[in-house]
Protein backbone atom coordinates (compact mmCIF):
# COMPACT_ATOMS: atom_id res chain seq x y z
CA UNK A 1 0.00 0.00 0.00
CA UNK A 2 2.58 2.63 1.07
CA UNK A 3 4.88 1.46 -2.18
CA UNK A 4 1.23 2.23 -4.33
CA UNK A 5 1.31 6.21 -2.46
CA UNK A 6 4.70 6.66 -3.24
CA UNK A 7 4.08 6.18 -7.12
CA UNK A 8 1.05 8.27 -6.90
CA UNK A 9 2.99 10.71 -5.27
CA UNK A 10 5.62 10.58 -8.10
CA UNK A 11 3.29 10.01 -10.64
CA UNK A 12 1.52 13.37 -9.64
CA UNK A 13 4.90 15.31 -9.72
CA UNK A 14 6.10 14.19 -13.27
CA UNK A 15 2.30 15.11 -14.33
CA UNK A 16 2.33 18.66 -12.93
CA UNK A 17 6.22 19.20 -14.00
CA UNK A 18 5.31 18.27 -17.54
CA UNK A 19 2.40 20.66 -17.40
CA UNK A 20 4.36 23.06 -16.18
CA UNK A 21 6.65 23.08 -18.90
CA UNK A 22 4.10 22.62 -21.09
CA UNK A 23 2.92 26.37 -20.68
CA UNK A 24 6.13 27.70 -20.95
CA UNK A 25 6.69 28.04 -24.78
CA UNK A 26 10.26 29.14 -26.51
CA UNK A 27 9.67 30.99 -29.93
CA UNK A 28 11.86 31.69 -32.30
CA UNK A 29 11.63 34.91 -34.70
CA UNK A 30 12.87 36.15 -37.76
CA UNK A 31 13.23 40.10 -38.90
CA UNK A 32 10.95 41.22 -41.57
CA UNK A 33 12.75 43.25 -44.36
CA UNK A 34 9.70 45.84 -43.80
CA UNK A 35 11.67 46.61 -40.46
CA UNK A 36 12.56 49.87 -40.20
CA UNK A 37 15.99 51.56 -38.97
CA UNK A 38 16.77 54.86 -39.02
CA UNK A 39 19.88 57.05 -37.57
CA UNK A 40 19.39 60.86 -36.77
CA UNK A 41 22.17 63.32 -36.27
CA UNK A 42 22.76 66.72 -36.80
CA UNK A 43 24.84 69.31 -38.52
CA UNK A 44 25.77 72.60 -38.10
CA UNK A 45 23.47 73.37 -41.25
CA UNK A 46 20.82 70.85 -41.08
CA UNK A 47 19.54 67.94 -39.31
CA UNK A 48 20.14 64.83 -41.10
CA UNK A 49 19.03 60.92 -41.56
CA UNK A 50 20.09 57.37 -43.14
CA UNK A 51 18.03 54.65 -43.48
CA UNK A 52 19.72 51.14 -43.23
CA UNK A 53 18.56 49.48 -46.84
CA UNK A 54 19.15 46.08 -45.57
CA UNK A 55 19.38 44.37 -42.22
CA UNK A 56 18.65 41.09 -40.59
CA UNK A 57 18.24 40.23 -37.44
CA UNK A 58 15.97 37.16 -35.05
CA UNK A 59 14.73 36.93 -31.66
CA UNK A 60 13.73 34.18 -29.28
CA UNK A 61 11.25 34.51 -26.70
CA UNK A 62 9.25 32.65 -23.86
CA UNK A 63 5.61 32.67 -23.15
CA UNK A 64 3.78 31.77 -20.82
CA UNK A 65 -0.46 31.70 -21.24
CA UNK A 66 0.43 33.86 -24.50
CA UNK A 67 2.28 36.66 -22.09
CA UNK A 68 5.66 37.64 -22.45
CA UNK A 69 7.94 36.03 -19.90
CA UNK A 70 11.39 36.23 -21.29
CA UNK A 71 13.45 37.41 -23.95
CA UNK A 72 16.27 35.11 -24.26
CA UNK A 73 18.33 36.05 -27.25
CA UNK A 74 17.93 39.43 -29.42
CA UNK A 75 20.61 40.22 -32.48
CA UNK A 76 20.22 42.73 -35.37
CA UNK A 77 23.10 42.97 -38.22
CA UNK A 78 23.23 45.99 -40.32
CA UNK A 79 25.69 46.49 -43.28
CA UNK A 80 27.25 49.70 -42.53
CA UNK A 81 27.30 50.69 -46.23
CA UNK A 82 23.40 50.21 -46.43
CA UNK A 83 22.93 53.28 -44.53
CA UNK A 84 21.22 55.84 -46.91
CA UNK A 85 20.69 59.07 -46.82
CA UNK A 86 20.24 60.00 -50.40
CA UNK A 87 23.15 62.39 -50.59
CA UNK A 88 26.10 60.28 -51.98
CA UNK A 89 28.50 62.66 -51.19
CA UNK A 90 27.33 62.47 -47.52
CA UNK A 91 27.00 58.87 -47.28
CA UNK A 92 30.81 58.42 -48.91
CA UNK A 93 31.84 60.39 -45.91
CA UNK A 94 29.87 58.54 -43.45
CA UNK A 95 31.31 55.24 -44.94
CA UNK A 96 34.53 56.80 -44.57
CA UNK A 97 34.16 58.07 -40.80
CA UNK A 98 33.19 54.37 -39.36
CA UNK A 99 35.70 52.62 -41.88
CA UNK A 100 33.51 50.51 -43.80
CA UNK A 101 36.42 48.72 -45.61
CA UNK A 102 37.41 47.30 -42.63
CA UNK A 103 34.53 47.16 -40.65
CA UNK A 104 31.39 45.81 -42.47
CA UNK A 105 28.50 45.42 -40.61
CA UNK A 106 27.00 47.68 -36.53
CA UNK A 107 25.69 44.86 -34.73
CA UNK A 108 23.31 44.95 -32.01
CA UNK A 109 23.00 41.94 -29.11
CA UNK A 110 21.11 41.77 -26.20
CA UNK A 111 23.25 40.81 -23.19
CA UNK A 112 20.47 40.64 -20.23
CA UNK A 113 16.66 41.73 -19.73
CA UNK A 114 16.54 43.32 -16.44
CA UNK A 115 12.68 43.71 -16.70
CA UNK A 116 9.36 43.17 -18.48
CA UNK A 117 6.32 45.18 -17.47
CA UNK A 118 2.97 44.60 -19.06
CA UNK A 119 1.22 47.90 -20.13
CA UNK A 120 -1.66 45.92 -21.73
CA UNK A 121 -2.98 42.93 -23.08
CA UNK A 122 -0.13 42.41 -25.81
CA UNK A 123 2.08 45.05 -24.88
CA UNK A 124 5.48 45.66 -22.74
CA UNK A 125 8.10 47.31 -21.76
CA UNK A 126 11.68 46.23 -21.81
CA UNK A 127 14.72 47.25 -19.87
CA UNK A 128 18.00 45.71 -19.68
CA UNK A 129 21.74 45.77 -20.89
CA UNK A 130 22.80 45.28 -24.90
CA UNK A 131 26.03 45.18 -27.06
CA UNK A 132 26.67 47.88 -29.50
CA UNK A 133 29.19 47.24 -32.07
CA UNK A 134 30.10 50.28 -34.02
CA UNK A 135 33.13 50.23 -36.36
CA UNK A 136 35.18 47.30 -34.67
CA UNK A 137 34.54 49.08 -30.80
CA UNK A 138 31.84 47.52 -28.68
CA UNK A 139 30.57 48.72 -25.86
CA UNK A 140 27.51 47.77 -23.47
CA UNK A 141 24.61 50.26 -23.01
CA UNK A 142 21.52 50.23 -21.24
CA UNK A 143 18.63 49.77 -23.23
CA UNK A 144 14.46 50.31 -23.41
CA UNK A 145 11.88 49.11 -25.60
CA UNK A 146 8.56 48.09 -26.25
CA UNK A 147 7.77 44.72 -27.15
CA UNK A 148 3.75 43.92 -29.02
CA UNK A 149 3.01 40.48 -29.61
CA UNK A 150 0.33 39.97 -32.37
CA UNK A 151 0.02 36.02 -33.27
CA UNK A 152 2.80 35.12 -35.28
CA UNK A 153 4.17 38.80 -35.50
CA UNK A 154 6.54 40.33 -32.84
CA UNK A 155 6.84 44.09 -32.53
CA UNK A 156 10.16 45.76 -31.14
CA UNK A 157 9.94 49.53 -31.38
CA UNK A 158 12.58 51.85 -29.38
CA UNK A 159 15.28 54.41 -29.95
CA UNK A 160 18.20 54.55 -28.47
CA UNK A 161 21.29 57.54 -28.30
CA UNK A 162 25.05 57.23 -28.60
CA UNK A 163 27.84 59.41 -28.95
CA UNK A 164 30.11 59.03 -32.07
CA UNK A 165 33.18 59.39 -30.41
CA UNK A 166 32.14 56.60 -28.03
CA UNK A 167 32.98 54.07 -30.82
CA UNK A 168 36.13 56.49 -32.40
CA UNK A 169 34.34 57.32 -35.16
CA UNK A 170 34.94 61.07 -35.74
CA UNK A 171 32.15 63.17 -36.36
CA UNK A 172 31.87 63.33 -40.84
CA UNK A 173 32.87 66.35 -42.12
CA UNK A 174 31.70 67.98 -45.87
CA UNK A 175 32.73 70.87 -47.80
CA UNK A 176 36.60 71.42 -46.63
CA UNK A 177 35.03 70.91 -43.17
CA UNK A 178 32.65 73.64 -43.22
CA UNK A 179 30.06 71.66 -42.51
CA UNK A 180 30.51 69.55 -39.39
CA UNK A 181 27.76 66.85 -37.96
CA UNK A 182 27.54 67.20 -34.31
CA UNK A 183 29.29 64.10 -31.85
CA UNK A 184 25.06 62.33 -30.52
CA UNK A 185 23.16 60.10 -32.80
CA UNK A 186 19.46 58.51 -32.09
CA UNK A 187 19.50 55.23 -33.63
CA UNK A 188 15.05 54.55 -33.93
CA UNK A 189 13.98 50.96 -34.72
CA UNK A 190 10.45 50.01 -35.86
CA UNK A 191 11.27 46.05 -36.27
CA UNK A 192 8.73 43.33 -37.36
CA UNK A 193 10.09 39.48 -36.13
CA UNK A 194 7.77 36.85 -38.18
CA UNK A 195 8.22 33.16 -36.93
Amino acid sequence: MKVLKSYQVILTGVFFMLLTAGSMVGQNFRMDNSSEIIVEGTSNIHDWEMKANSKKGGATITTEDGKLTGISSLQVTVPAESLDSGKGGMDKNAYKALNTSEYKNIEFKLDEVKKIEAQGSDSYKVNGLATLKISGVSKQVPVAFTVKLSGNKLQINGEQKINMTHYKVDPPTAMFGTITTGEDLTIKFKSTFSK
